[in-house]
């Protein structure tokens, strides 16, 4: 029994030696702690080559050799701004979250922020298909005007926050049309006065407003389509919808459209009040 446990740790002996001794292919991936600028510099290398995944990988391996040195604050913010490069837009807002978690009050929080939306924005499909990107859009960029109003970085999310919500009004005239033209006028004027109400400063609202005279006018409520119509006149009076609006009235309306004693208020908001 001696001798056969004698041979037992001898082969065994020699096989952790073979494992521990020849072969390093298994090792042939393993790079070193590095420099921290010298790693830096080659991610900031990679992503100037357009690399922006080899570049993502290689600003959060600054981060995990060199987790406390002020390159790893930087690093997570250019993680984050190559992997949106790289349209990985996940992994882009998840490096962006944890950089604001853990550096709220840093001088280029707000990029962080800006660079967030611009992740949703870049996914807005067309109006057609789903449009919670758009929303989650609009979202990130109505925070960072809210919390940020006079960062450098403010201007460029108000024009993209116009674009949002004229992309969110689209969508519902898209389906308000589509009720429309199958004739069902309930369901297309609650949609155009969405429209009217959430996105009056988008380019649809005189449409809209256009729309929703021709529904009532569908529906035989003539007085709602008449006092419809002197708002849309009186806040876009050189419209081609207004035109369009102007010709479905009979004589009589028209008429009272162009006297600006027949109605008191005109403006937008007069349509929601309670009469």
């Amino acid at each position: 029994m001696k001798y056969m446990h004698l041979i037992l740790v001898l082969v065994l002996s020699v096989s952790l030696s073979a494992c521990g001794g020849g072969d390093k292919s298994l090792d042939a991936d393993f790079e070193p702690d590095k420099p921290v600028e010298q790693l830096y510099n080659e991610a900031a290398a990679e992503l100037d080559q357009k690399n922006y995944l080899r570049a993502f990988a290689l600003f959060n391996e600054v981060e995990r050799q060199h987790p406390y040195s002020q390159w790893a604050t930087r690093a997570q913010l250019m993680a984050g701004y190559a992997a949106y490069e790289g349209a990985s837009y996940q992994e882009s807002i998840l490096a962006l979250d944890r950089f604001a978690r853990l550096h709220p009050g840093h001088k280029d929080i707000d990029y962080a922020y800006y660079l967030r939306a611009l992740n949703f924005y870049d996914q807005i499909s067309d109006v057609g298909r789903d449009q919670e990107m758009t929303k989650l859009a609009k979202e990130n960029f109505e925070a960072i005007l809210r919390g940020y109003p006079n960062s450098k970085y403010a201007r460029d999310a108000r024009l993209k926050l116009d674009l949002t919500l004229d992309h969110l009004a689209g969508k519902e005239m898209n389906i308000g049309r589509y009720y429309l033209v199958r004739n069902q006028y309930h369901a297309a004027i609650k949609r155009f006065m969405t429209v009217v109400k959430k996105y009056q400063t988008t380019t649809h609202a005189p449409e809209a407003l256009h729309r929703l005279v021709e529904s009532y006018l569908s529906l035989g409520i003539k007085q709602e389509a008449e006092r419809i119509a002197a708002v849309l006149g009186y806040n876009y009076p050189g419209s081609v919808w207004y035109e369009d609006t102007y010709k479905l009235m009979d004589d009589t309306a028209r008429q009272r459209l162009l006297d600006d004693r027949g109605f008191i208020d005109k403006t937008i908001e007069s349509l929601f009040r309670p009469e």
